[in-house]
């Protein structure tokens, strides 16, 4: 990377003043994003387990986390920011 684009990016107090600027949809939208990411980051660096042996393996925090947003069966992001919005909105 060059010196120039170094200068572009965003320190993280900058990206969380930037996040806390978006609505609470929008929010929701980019916890599920990192979420994601995360859970298929840590199921991929864990090689030659079962998908359990993997959850199990996460720290306790983490576990927590599993299935607090249920999954529909369309679009379940959106259900779920929808559900989210409508209670703490």
């Amino acid at each position: 990377m060059t010196q120039q684009e170094l200068s572009k990016l965003m320190t993280l107090p900058e990206l969380q003043k930037q996040i806390l600027q978006l609505s609470i949809k929008e929010r929701w939208h980019l916890v599920q994003f990192v979420l994601g990411s995360i859970q298929q980051e840590t199921l991929s660096s864990i090689p030659g387990t079962s998908t359990l042996e993997s959850l199990t393996n996460l720290d306790s925090w983490t576990q927590s986390l599993i299935g607090v947003i249920p999954l529909g069966e369309e679009n379940p992001t959106e259900n779920s920011v929808d559900y989210l919005e409508e209670k703490y909105g």
